[in-house]
This record gives C-alpha cells, sequence and structure tokens, in this order.
C-alpha cells in the first residue's frame, strides 16, 4: 500500500532496558495496529518528493525522542528530534495507571476493570494529543497514529 503512511516501524532495542509479557503484548498489538492503519506524512521528505510509504526508527536519548524516517527502500530521508520533557507526567502516569490495569485484570471486579481502563484512555488520549501538537509543522499524522506512537514512546522509557 503506497503513500504517506508508516510501512514498517521499529524501536531501538538499546533503549529498551526491561520489560515484561503485558507491555510485549502493549507494542505487539501497537505496532501491528500502527502498520495496518496509520497517517504518516513528513513534511520535509513529502515535499522533497518522497511520497512513501515509509520506514521509521524510535529511539530515546538525552530525554529526547528520535524519529528517523527512511523511504520504502531503507535510505535515510530525515530524523525529528522532539523533546521529552513535556511527557514525562503522561508517561508516568500511563504507566502507574497501565500497572494498575493489570493487577485490576487479575482480581478486580468488571466495574473496577472498567473504571481504571476510561483511566487509562484518557491518559492515552491526553498524550496523544500533545504529540500531535509536538509533530505539527513537521509530520502530519492522525489522531489514532498519534495514540499508537505514544504507547511505543512508553515502550522506551521502561526502566525496569
Amino acid at each position: 500500500m503506497a503513500g504517506p503512511r508508516i510501512s514498517h516501524i521499529e524501536l531501538d532495542e538499546a533503549t529498551i532496558l526491561w520489560r515484561n509479557a503485558d507491555i510485549e503484548q502493549e507494542r505487539r498489538i501497537a505496532i501491528y495496529d500502527l502498520i495496518e492503519e496509520n497517517i504518516f506524512k513528513p513534511e520535509r521528505a513529502f515535499a522533497a518528493g518522497h511520497e512513501g510509504p515509509y520506514r521509521l526508527c524510535l529511539s530515546v536519548f538525552d530525554g529526547r525522542l528520535s524519529l528517523e524516517v527512511a523511504d520504502e527502500a531503507g535510505a535515510h530521508l530525515e530524523t525529528l528530534i522532539l523533546g521529552l520533557g513535556r511527557f514525562r507526567r503522561p508517561i508516568r502516569d500511563y504507566f502507574a495507571i497501565c500497572d494498575s490495569y493489570y493487577q485490576a485484570i487479575r482480581k478486580a471486579s468488571a466495574a473496577e476493570i472498567e473504571t481504571i481502563d476510561m483511566a487509562r484512555r484518557g491518559v492515552h488520549n491526553e498524550a496523544a494529543e500533545m504529540l500531535l501538537e509536538r509533530l505539527e509543522g513537521k509530520v502530519e499524522t492522525d489522531f489514532a497514529t498519534a495514540r499508537r506512537l505514544f504507547t511505543l514512546i512508553c515502550v522506551l522509557h521502561i526502566r525496569g
């Protein structure tokens, strides 16, 4: 499928220090869903005639998110760097709520699980909106893509 979209995504394995089965499942689902349906149009690369699809590699270094954008053949097109300072709290909140959610799945009532899941979705949605703001002028994308990218950003922040 051609067009301005992500056809392949990878996370810098050196950045991921630790993960458990629940987090690994979140990562797999986010990547699968992202590849199946996304809108991703890096504005500089697109304007230079690279209309997609794109390969994307995410990594974190020195408190910054690096989005390495390549063409379908793997040729580097550009690297976008985003400061992650504004994401510290949403990432921390998301981890805390996910932890509560995973514990609740094992022993809580359906109503308790639903309440925690609603809170989790709320934090996730706010962080996706924040990511959309940070990408403005750099990458044209949609809410669902930003949401899945936030999940992957969280995976890159796991410290164990």
